[in-house]
Formats: structure tokens, C-alpha cells, sequence
């Protein structure tokens, strides 16, 4: 008479034994699939979410985001008066564009997209334009101008959708301007020509 540990080895030599399917030109050998032994199963309340535990920390900072918004939008406002007092150069022309990318980047994540597409327009204009001296000072002041209302006042003008009717129209006469400049510039064109990778909702 087989001990109950011989009949367990018994039962687990056939679950490890591959299963094999004979045909008259081929055999399938399937393996076992010994990973169901080292799953361990939890009910669902164990669970972690590192996606969930992420949307409440970002839940619990929302608060901060105008005020982080804010303090990008004088860094930005700061660099602009700097170009104004010193001209472009490569200083200058390097915090303008630092700034707006950052706004770019995080204005998405802090609940102010159209802001961010503002931002990448003016990160366009910086990139592309052949000659920043040459830039009529009002597109970039706009851009600045636009950014900075729609953060201060994005409860009022974001519902009534003016903050995306501003920045697509900003998009649409900086876009206008470097395919104009460039005109002889193609490699130029193809990046302006390009879609938004900014969210715009």
C-alpha cells in the first residue's frame, strides 16, 4: 500500500511531466506550467495601486499647483523683461526658452493644458525663428501676456472657453510667422508643420 507522501509524488511527477499530442507527421510537446504554484493569491483589499496612490498624492497637492503655476509665470514674466532690458542673447535667449518649456511640461499635470499649449507656441517661436532679434516684440509679449492670464484667471476663462479659442489663435499667427521666415529653410518647415504633442484638454 502506497504512503500518502508516495502518492504525492506520484500526482506531482504527472502534473511536472510535459504534456505530449502525437500526430502521424509531428508531436506538440506542451511544458507544465510550473509558475501556478508560485502565484499567491490575496483578496482584493490586500491589493496595492500604485496608480491610485499616485491620484491621491497629486489630489492631496492640487491645492499647490496655482501657486506653482504662478511662480513659473514670473520666472517666465522675469525673463521676457530681461530681453527687453538686455536684447537676446545667449543667456537670455536660454531662460525665456527654459521657462516656457517648463510651463509646457507641467501645465498639463497641473491642471492648466491651454496654458501649455500657450507655452510650446512660444517654444516654437525661440527654436525656429531664423533671427529672435528680428521677431516682432509683440508675438513673443502676447504669448507671455496669454500664458500668465490664463493662469490667473483659469477658473472664469477656461469654462468659457476662451483660454483654447486664445491659444490657438497664438498657435495660428506664430505658426503663419515661421513658415513665413523660413520659407527657405525646409528642414525648418517639417518641425512647423508638425502637430501639437501638447494635451489640449
Amino acid at each position: 500500500m502506497r504512503s500518502t507522501l508516495e502518492k504525492y509524488k506520484m500526482s506531482r511527477d504527472k502534473t511536472l511531466a510535459p504534456k505530449v499530442e502525437a500526430f502521424a507527421d509531428h508531436h506538440i510537446i506542451t511544458p507544465p506550467n510550473t509558475l501556478r504554484r508560485a502565484i499567491r493569491r490575496v483578496v482584493d483589499r490586500d491589493l496595492d495601486d500604485p496608480v491610485a496612490r499616485a491620484e491621491q498624492a497629486l489630489a492631496g497637492l492640487s491645492g499647490e499647483f496655482k501657486s506653482w503655476m504662478r511662480s513659473e509665470c514670473d520666472r517666465l514674466a522675469d525673463a521676457h523683461a530681461a530681453i527687453v532690458k538686455h536684447g537676446f542673447n545667449e543667456q537670455t535667449r536660454s531662460e525665456l526658452f527654459r521657462a516656457a518649456h517648463d510651463i509646457k511640461g507641467d501645465a498639463s499635470t497641473f491642471g492648466f493644458p491651454t496654458a501649455g499649449a500657450a507655452a510650446e507656441s512660444l517654444c516654437r517661436i525661440i527654436d525656429h525663428a531664423p533671427d529672435l532679434d528680428r521677431v516682432p516684440p509683440d508675438l513673443i509679449r502676447h504669448h507671455i501676456e496669454a500664458i500668465q492670464a490664463i493662469v490667473r484667471e483659469h477658473n472664469t476663462i477656461d469654462k468659457a472657453g476662451v483660454a483654447r479659442e486664445l491659444s490657438s489663435r497664438l498657435r495660428g499667427i506664430a505658426d503663419d510667422y515661421l513658415m513665413h521666415v523660413n520659407r527657405d529653410r525646409p528642414d525648418h518647415l517639417e518641425a512647423i508643420a508638425a502637430p501639437s504633442i501638447v494635451p489640449a484638454d
